[in-house]
Formats: C-alpha cells, sequence, structure tokens
C-alpha cells in the first residue's frame, strides 16, 4: 500500500538564510525555501542529510512536508533590512500547486529590488513566467534545471527509478527553451552526477548537447555527496532495486567518505569543459549584476578570478597559488568601495591596499579593470 502525502503548516521564526559573501557556483548570497521536504522523492537527494532534514526517518522526507505558511511575510520583513544581492529560492514541488508559496515569495523579491536564482526539477516554473520577466528586467533572474541524464541515455530508465515523482528531464528542457526565449538566463545543473549511471562520455555529452538546443547558456556540474543518514538511505535503495550498482558505491564511497573518493570527479570535469566548448556553452554560470549596481566591477572582476580558480584547481595547480587567488577573490568580494575609483584615486597602490592583494594579482586585477572598460 503507498504511502499518502502528509502536509503539517508551521510558522517559522526567520525564513532568510545569509552567507557571508555569494558561492561560486549559483552566486547567490541568500537563500530561503517555502517547504521543508520534497514530494519529488528523489533518492540520492542530499536534503536527507541530518544537518538539512527536520526527520529522524529518511524516508519522511518525500511524504511529510512542512508548510511555512508565514514565508512571504517574514521574506518581506528580512529583505526589507538586507543589501541587495541574489537570493537562491522557489519550490515547485506539487505542494506548490496548492499553497502558492514560491509565487507569492517571488512576489515579494520583486517588490523589493531583488534579484532571484532558482533551480528547479518542474516545469512548473513556467506558471510564474510573468513575474520573472518582471524581475528581470528589474533586478536579474535565473532558472537553472537540475537534469542528470536523457532519453537518450543507456541508464535513462533507471534515473527516472531513482527521481521517483520528478517530471520527465524532456519537460524540463521544454521548459528550459520557453525560459530562453522570454530572455531568461538558464542552463542545466548536471547535480549529481550518480557515478557508473550519469559519467559516461554519452551521457555527458547529451545533457550538453539537449541544454544548447533548448537555449540554455551554461551546464554546471557535481558530484554525489552521501553522509550519515542520506548514505544509509541510499546504500538501502540500492540493495534493494539495484543491488549490481552497490559494489561500486561502496567503492565510490567508502564509509567516512562525503564526496566521491579518487580523481574520477577532476577528470569528468574537464570533459564537460570539453564538450561545453564543443556546443558554444559555459561550465560555469554568469554572474547575473543588478542595473545600476555600484559594485557592478567588483563583481565582475570576482567572477573572473573565482572562474581561474575553478580552473587552477582543475589543473592541479599548486595549492598555495590556488588559496592566494581564492583568498584575493574574497577581499575584492568584501570590498564596500568601488574598486574602479580606488584604482583611479589611488592608481596601483590602491590595488595594492585591498587585503591579500600583492603585486602580481594587482597586475592582474589592473589589466581586468582595464579590458572591462
Amino acid at each position: 500500500m503507498s504511502r499518502r502525502t502528509e502536509f503539517v503548516p508551521y510558522r517559522p521564526k526567520t525564513i532568510l538564510n545569509k552567507h557571508k559573501r555569494a558561492d561560486h557556483w549559483f552566486w547567490t548570497r541568500y537563500s530561503a525555501y517555502p517547504y521543508l521536504g520534497c514530494q519529488h522523492g528523489c533518492e540520492f537527494c542530499y536534503c536527507r542529510e541530518q544537518k538539512f532534514s527536520p526527520y529522524q526517518d529518511a524516508d519522511d522526507f518525500a511524504y511529510l512536508i512542512k508548510i511555512k505558511e508565514n514565508a512571504p511575510e517574514e521574506l518581506r520583513k528580512a529583505l526589507s533590512r538586507a543589501k541587495t544581492d541574489l537570493i537562491f529560492t522557489g519550490d515547485y514541488q506539487p505542494a506548490e500547486r496548492k499553497f502558492k508559496l514560491s509565487r507569492k515569495m517571488l512576489e515579494v523579491c520583486l517588490e523589493q529590488g531583488f534579484p532571484v536564482f532558482i533551480l528547479e526539477r518542474s516545469p512548473l516554473v513556467l506558471r510564474d513566467l510573468d513575474l520573472l520577466k518582471d524581475i528581470e528586467e528589474r533586478a536579474r533572474a535565473v532558472v537553472s534545471f537540475s537534469i542528470i541524464s536523457t532519453p537518450d541515455s543507456s541508464n535513462y530508465a533507471h534515473i527516472l527509478e531513482m527521481e521517483r515523482l520528478a517530471p520527465p528531464p524532456e519537460k524540463r528542457f521544454a521548459a528550459m527553451e520557453k525560459i530562453a526565449a522570454a530572455g531568461i538566463l538558464t542552463g542545466t545543473s548536471m547535480m549529481p552526477l550518480l557515478p557508473e549511471l550519469c559519467d559516461d562520455d554519452a551521457n555527458l555529452e547529451s545533457i550538453i548537447r539537449w541544454t544548447a538546443d533548448h537555449g540554455g547558456s551554461f551546464v554546471l556540474a557535481g558530484g554525489l555527496t552521501l553522509s550519515d543518514q542520506q548514505r544509509d538511505y541510499f546504500f538501502s535503495v540500492l540493495g534493494e532495486r539495484f543491488p549490481d550498482l552497490l559494489p561500486a558505491y561502496k567503492k565510490h564511497y567508502p564509509k567516512g567518505s562525503y564526496g566521491s573518493v579518487g580523481d574520477n570527479w577532476r577528470k569528468t570535469a574537464l570533459r564537460i569543459r570539453e564538450l561545453c566548448g564543443k556546443y558554444g556553452i559555459s561550465d560555469r554560470m554568469p554572474r547575473p549584476i543588478i542595473p545600476g549596481d555600484k559594485r557592478a566591477k567588483n563583481k565582475k572582476i570576482v567572477e573572473i578570478l573565482a572562474n581561474k580558480v575553478y580552473t587552477m584547481e582543475l589543473e592541479l595547480a599548486p595549492k598555495h597559488r590556488v588559496w592566494a587567488y581564492r583568498k584575493a577573490v574574497w577581499a575584492i568580494e568584501d570590498l564596500e568601495q568601488d574598486i574602479e575609483l580606488v584604482y583611479r584615486t589611488m592608481g596601483f597602490k590602491g590595488l595594492q591596499s585591498i587585503e591579500n592583494i600583492g603585486p602580481s594579482l594587482g597586475r592582474e586585477v589592473e589589466k581586468i579593470l582595464s579590458d572591462l572598460r
């Protein structure tokens, strides 16, 4: 007998998660979500981990959906006191059809002038295309679709089974095409790439080709992570339904590991970069810049240098060099002044006055500033 979904309304005291600075994948500084739990119930979802999940039983994640009924009101309060920056929001699981909290939260973002980033497995996001177009015009909007397989892939049936109630990828690609046609930045988050199922060359190329063919501008990729109760849950799923895969996953994820061990991920990321180049798209997401942002050049420089950090990691650059660049990126991200004004006022010495910017990095920043003019 199948289990019925239970909806539990509650009123959290806060809704907005604030991070010290923007991450270098999605460029989000804030996050706010209307629900806990997800009816899609993807077997591999990291949200079953203890630090994300309020449930003792990992299986409750897909059937006990907690509804943050005061989410729009709390978001309005929080954003009225926050610096304008990109917010990760929206959740278009089936519950959204009934409660419409994602739409109400987008209305708040538009009202407060905040740009939004949405990561989605459902074409239901198209219902709110009117709002997304208004947000794009005022502050910027990005919609990324979580897709790890296509109908062309040899393991497509396995992936559909693991994604449970999530709409099939072809519907997500169709939604991507409409989002792109509306002038909104969109692409694919190929996360998580499941070892032995999604990381073969044919599947990688298929996803990237479908993304380019449907108006996507980027493909981001990330590996599977497994921890605590989520690891136990996922291994039990493999043991029951995909026993042939279990030995390989125990090798990739020995007890105590979080990500896959070994060098496979780096090699996969390099292949993804090569394939993205073949189809004329990027393996990094462009950073959305709010119109009129006084720190727009700071953020553009951060994007350029953060992308270089990623390249250095893929190419196994010395760790001390990677960390030097990373700390410089953080310093420019944290700089309150317009870096162009600092340079025009104080010249090269002004750039060197920024924490963690020495002569070599100062010259690199100087050149980027020149290129941006």
